[in-house]
């Protein structure tokens, strides 16, 4: 899988890159996991786009939030892969990339994530540690989880 990684800041997204992020995000979170929620959330402006490209096609994406945005330390938000390429690890590689990119942007190891649920362990393996018990957000059951 030839993939060309990408981390851009809101204000050098092309317009394309731009609509393709949405779509990606819209159709995995909104669509596929049958989700209305709020996509726009006004962090996006303050926020780095982490994206894995093939060829023409976003196949991966993080939000990287510098600290104080959602949370005290920085975040990685919006973690999405497109179907396509579901179980040839580049979900692993995503996140694996994305902390790299955010300790370098934000210059610190420190991370907190709202993970769903059911990508507790997923989460686990790359260092994060559950931080209170399980809510609903979006209707879907979420967890705090941060690096330690």
């Amino acid at each position: 899988m030839d993939i060309k990684w990408t981390c851009k800041s809101f204000n050098d997204l092309t317009k394309e890159e731009l609509y393709k992020i949405i779509q990606l995000r819209i159709s995995v979170f909104c669509v596929e996991q049958n989700c209305p929620y709020q996509d726009c959330d006004d962090r996006d402006q303050a926020s780095y786009h982490f994206m894995a490209w093939q060829k023409d096609d976003l196949v991966a994406y993080t939000r990287l939030l510098p600290p104080g945005l959602a949370y005290k330390e920085s975040s990685i938000g919006r973690v999405v892969t497109s179907a396509s390429t579901r179980g040839t690890g580049l979900g692993k590689e995503l996140m694996k990339r994305s902390i790299e990119q955010t300790n370098l942007l934000f210059n610190t190891t420190a991370i907190t994530i709202s993970a769903q649920l059911y990508l507790k362990a997923f989460y686990e393996s790359f260092g994060f540690k559950a931080i209170g018990d399980p809510y609903l957000e979006d209707n879907i059951l979420h967890i705090k989880m941060k690096t330690l």
